[in-house]
C-alpha cells in the first residue's frame, strides 16, 4: 500500500482579489450602522434665455446627425485619445452630436 501525503500552501493573495475584497484577511465584528433616511426636494431651475436655451443663456446651432457622422466622429474621439490630441478628440464630439458647424454657411 503506497502512502500519499498532500501538501497544501498557501498562496499571497493576487492585486485583483486584493483591489475586488472577495476574500478579506482580516474578519471583524461590528455592530450593524444605523441607516438614517432624508427626504429631499427637487430643486427646479428656470433658464434666463427661455426654453431650449442652456445656463449661460448661449443657443448653439445643431444638424441632424447621420450615423455616418456618429461614426466617423467616434473614429476622431479614439484616434485624439490614441495619439493624444484633445482638439480631435473633442472635434469628433462636436461631429457626434451635431454641433460642428457644418452645413451654416448659406449664401443667399
Amino acid at each position: 500500500m503506497v502512502r500519499r501525503s498532500t501538501r497544501t500552501t498557501t498562496r499571497k493573495p493576487s492585486l485583483m482579489s486584493r483591489l475586488r475584497g472577495r476574500r478579506s484577511t482580516r474578519t471583524s465584528r461590528r455592530t450593524p450602522a444605523t441607516t438614517t433616511t432624508t427626504t429631499t426636494t427637487k430643486t427646479t431651475r428656470t433658464t434666463p434665455g427661455g426654453a431650449g436655451v442652456g445656463a449661460t443663456g448661449v443657443h448653439h446651432q445643431r444638424r441632424k446627425v447621420s450615423m455616418g457622422d456618429k461614426v466617423s466622429g467616434a473614429m476622431m474621439k479614439l484616434r485624439g485619445s490614441l495619439t493624444r490630441r484633445p482638439g480631435l478628440k473633442a472635434a469628433g464630439t462636436r461631429r457626434m452630436h451635431g454641433t460642428d458647424g457644418r452645413g451654416v454657411n448659406h449664401v443667399y
